[in-house]
């Protein structure tokens, strides 16, 4: 059986490339980099080399990347890192409602801290509102986070609209780019951020390695204690490898970002018209202003789980709402703070491509979604006015 995988926001393949980058760091190069021997030299020197590849994917100065281990490590990085250096000047933050949990639960140990949350609303395509935003910063704002794109439903936030809001009163502004970050352009200049969070295993390197990017000159507490290792700021020994095959990943999706969002969208846009053909299914996020391989729907009358099930047994691969949530049987958090129904919101489906992507697999999820959902709803307990009698509209 052929497979598809039509779930790179969960994950994407390791590419060749930075495969081949990671190996000598494996094997013969395996220094520590802080060893003043010339097999440490050579992984200092690796590390600098990639930090200047990722920090080109964004345009930003090398120095202001910090190697982290994960998108979830860099989020709390920032939510806790900088709040925590200005609790001084004030202790009050904003998030937004669709945040990832690894923004939300930071956010809530803050509150158990004497920090005050404000969790900003979204309209139904899971945008937040400038102005909603002006209104919700105080005089003990002392930083806001805001999501750049959706991994659940694929929308992109105004970002650069919001930050400029947070400029407007002097409050730092911290985007979770992990979804974005060589899927589409992204230039922290342009956005106007301060600090911002990407993913190796999100554009074709490995997993373990991660960055925050922190504005040149600002303050951040530490989250993990120890060594001198960047610059001080996150003590452990480097992952010399993932690190190596990121700023490689980095590279790659640097020059390709462009060529893939233009390929991607309109594969993007044929899926979503195909699968808008079965009754009752209907699309999550915004139409246009969405990640370029993202399509997302809910069913009405089928469980996401049936779904996945039953569509991986024919080989394809999907999600079902946020790939660190699905398994939690509970409605999607993002999707009920858009005005989504609990009972709808159990039929989320998310289907996301990449750079190996081919009509072909966009040909075939046309074909086989259908006969998924009419199998499924044959036998849903939940399918009232299916099977000759009147749909539901």
């Amino acid at each position: 059986m052929s497979t598809h995988y039509f779930d790179h926001v969960a994950t994407t393949p390791l590419r060749e490339e930075a495969l081949e980058a990671m190996l000598p760091y494996l094997k013969e190069d395996f220094g520590n980099p802080l060893s003043q021997y010339e097999a440490g030299a050579r992984a200092k020197a690796a590390i600098e080399e990639a930090r200047e590849k990722v920090a080109s994917l964004i345009g930003v100065r090398p120095s202001g990347i910090i190697f982290t281990a994960s998108g979830a490590e860099s989020n709390n990085f920032a939510i806790r890192g900088a709040a925590l250096a200005r609790q001084d000047k004030g202790t009050h933050i904003v998030v937004s409602k669709v945040e990832h949990h690894s923004i939300l639960n930071p956010a809530r140990f803050l509150e158990k801290s004497g920090f005050v949350v404000s969790y900003l609303p979204v309209d139904e395509h899971g945008l937040v509102d400038p102005e909603v935003l002006r209104k919700s910063i105080t005089d003990e704002t002392v930083l806001v986070s805001i999501i750049h794109a959706s991994p659940e439903v694929g929308t992109i936030e105004p970002i650069k609209e919001l930050a400029a809001v947070a400029k407007e009163r002097g409050v730092l502004f911290h985007t979770d780019a992990v979804a974005s970050a060589g899927n589409i352009m992204v230039d922290v200049g342009e956005l106007g951020v301060d600090l911002m969070s990407l993913s190796a295993h999100q554009f074709g390197g490995p997993k373990g390695a991660a960055a925050l990017y922190v504005k040149e000159g600002m303050r951040i507490v530490p989250l993990i204690y120890g060594g001198i290792q960047e610059s001080g700021r996150r003590a452990g020994t480097e992952n010399v490898p993932a690190i190596v095959g990121m700023g490689r990943a980095a590279e790659l999706a640097a020059s390709e970002v462009a060529d893939n969002a233009k390929r991607l969208t309109k594969m993007r846009d044929r899926l979503i018209e195909g699968i808008l053909k079965v009754p009752n299914v209907h699309l999550t996020g915004h139409r246009t202003k969405r990640l370029p391989g993202h399509a997302s729907f809910v069913v009405e009358f089928i469980e996401g789980e049936a779904m996945l099930l039953m569509l991986a047994a024919k080989g394809i691969y999907v999600a079902s709402g946020s790939a660190c949530s699905s398994k939690a049987l509970k409605a999607s958090p993002v999707l009920l703070s858009m005005g989504v129904s609990a009972s709808l919101a159990q039929g989320s489906v998310v289907f996301t491509m990449g750079g190996e992507s081919t009509d072909e697999d966009v040909d075939y999820a046309i074909e086989e979604f259908p006969k998924v959902i009419t199998r499924l709803r044959e036998i849903s307990p939940y399918a009232g006015g299916w099977g000759g009698q009147e749909e539901s509209g």
